[in-house]
Parts: C-alpha cells; structure tokens; sequence
C-alpha cells in the first residue's frame, strides 16, 4: 500500500466523524444518509435522516407512503428532485425486494450517481470503487499538486483515476470514508489545519505555499434573478394554493397565489431567497377580500389550519412568517 493511502487509514481510525450511519453497514440507512447529504451538511442532515429512519424505518415504509408525505418530512433541505428520486428508488427496491448489491446495480437507481453509488458499494459490500466529491477533490488537489479546474469533465476523469489507483483494495470503505473525512475536518477550504497533518512533509500545496490556490475553480456561472409576487389570500378562515407542476422549480410543493398585479397590502418587500443557479425576488402581499373570489385554474381553497400538512417551499414558509 502506498504511503498516502496507509496515512490517510491511520487518520481514519483515529480522528473519523462517529455518525449514526456509520454505525450499522444497512444498506437503506447507508442509501438514505447519502441522498440526504448530497446537497445538505452533515450537521442539518443527521436530523433529517433521524427522522425519516423513524418514520420510514425499512424501504417497504417508504415505499408505501403517498409523495406528499415524503415530500413534507423532506421540507426545508430544498432540491426536492432528491426527495422523489428517493421516493422512486424506493418503490423500485420494494417491488424487487432487495437492495441492489452491484455497483451498476446501485448507479441504476433513480437520484444515484457515480459517487453516491461508490460510496454505497463501498461501505456497504466492500466493492473497491473510489468515491470523488469535493473534498476529495481539495485534498488531491492540494497534495498532488493538480491544477485541473474541478468542475471541468477533464478534472473528473483525472481525479477519480487517481483516487481509483490510490484505493486500497482491502479497505475501500475506511478509505474512501477517511478521505471525506480529511478533506472536511483537517485539509477544509479555509484554514486547512496544516501543522498538524500527517501528510505535511509530502504535500505539493503545503511545500509550494499554494494551499490557498487548490484546488482550481471555474469561475461560478452568475444566477439569474426572477421576481414573484406571493398573495396570501384569507377568506373566512382559508386560504388558496396550488401544487407546482412539472418542468420549473419546487416541482410537487404547494404555493400561495402567484398574480402579475396583486390586490392586497403589502407585507414585505423584495425577500431575497437564494437557489444555487437563480435569484429569487419576491414581494408578498395579504389579501382580505369582502367576498370569496373565483381562483385562477390549479388553486384550491383549504383552511388555514391545514397548512402544516402541505409540503412548501421554504420562500412560502418565510410569508407565512410574516403573516
């Protein structure tokens, strides 16, 4: 075994993050923390996969529940696409009664990609696939010295060879756990912990004083911005909404009215709400009318007190705040 490899072990075994995933090599709680952790931290993301492991205990439980069902316990980690293709996968795995064992078998399930169905074979049945997310990406980088831009298909093929012929065959999982786990609590973007680090006399980044410059970056795409204007409308104790359909944002959520020129008193101006690739800027109104008004098609009423059990967007969530 090579020197980084064997270093990055014995780091592991000292230092790795006990998480409750970790604890048991299940594969639907193994499944389930790397959907979650996709796009979220690991510090908000625990409390979310607490909750669905006790209301969704086994794939048959989260097979068997109704969309909007996973769609409200899924509420506030935003990029719902992670919530149905979790949905999806589970009703797949339910009708063929097993998790899939094989690294092609995993990569086929809907919302699995190469790293997420790495990490599964890996940790789950010792396949020897290497798993590439961004810290693996910072902490070869650094080390090594490559200046790819991460983000670039060249970059991609680059790093998840290297990080495939690194991998000791013997022990993918504590590897490619411990690499993460490097990369996040000892080589992290800002003020990576380097007088301590056990690979300090061989790292390129660290002898070159370029740890600040790796890993490259392409520069960011600049989001584009969208206006809405959000109407709460109260009538006798309801309110009106409607379910997102397919092919924009917050597919399946509900929402309040969303009209060109609202009626109604303005209850905040110009709420910023940040998505990864667009800027949301919404002005939201409270509209009281003396009689029940005719809705726009797709809007139904409901009671206000209904509310909760309707799976929203968190920008509907910061309305009813001001409500």
């Amino acid at each position: 075994m090579n020197d980084f490899s064997q270093r990055i072990l014995d780091w592991y075994a000292e230092n790795g993050r006990d998480l409750p995933w970790r604890r048991t090599p299940e594969p639907y709680a193994v499944w389930l923390s790397e959907i979650i952790l996709q796009q979220t931290r690991i510090a908000q993301g625990t409390a979310y996969w607490h909750r669905f492991m006790e209301q969704f205990p086994s794939v048959k439980d989260l097979a068997d529940a109704s969309e909007d069902q996973v769609l409200r316990l899924w509420e506030g980690l935003g990029y719902y696409s992670r919530a149905r293709n979790l949905h999806k996968a589970a009703k797949q795995m339910a009708e063929r009664g097993a998790f899939p064992d094989t690294l092609e078998g995993i990569r086929a399930l809907p919302g699995v990609g190469d790293y997420t169905a790495a990490a599964i074979g890996s940790i789950c049945f010792g396949i020897p696939a290497a798993v590439v997310d961004g810290n693996v990406y910072r902490v070869l980088a650094r080390y090594f010295g490559i200046e790819t831009p991460v983000g670039s298909t060249q970059a991609k093929k680059e790093f998840t060879a290297l990080a495939q012929k690194l991998l000791p065959q013997e022990a993918p999982a504590q590897f490619n756990q411990g690499l993460m786990d490097f990369g996040a609590i000892q080589c992290t973007p800002q003020n990576p912990d380097c007088l301590t680090c056990p690979l300090q006399v061989s790292c390129n980044a660290f002898q070159s004083g370029r740890t600040q410059l790796l890993p490259v970056k392409k520069p960011a795409a600049k989001p584009q911005e969208r206006h809405l204007n959000y109407i709460y409308v109260r009538y006798k104790g309801e309110t009106a909404i409607r379910r997102r359909g397919s092919g924009d944002i917050w597919q399946g959520l509900y929402e309040p009215l969303v009209l060109p020129r609202p009626n109604g008193r303005l209850v905040r101006e110009k709420v910023k709400h940040q998505l990864t690739h667009r800027t949301l800027l919404a002005d939201f109104y409270l509209w009281e009318p003396a009689h029940r008004p005719a809705l726009p098609e797709g809007y139904f009423w409901i009671k206000e007190t209904e509310l909760d059990a309707y799976a929203k967007p968190r920008l509907f969530e910061l309305l009813l705040e001001q409500i």
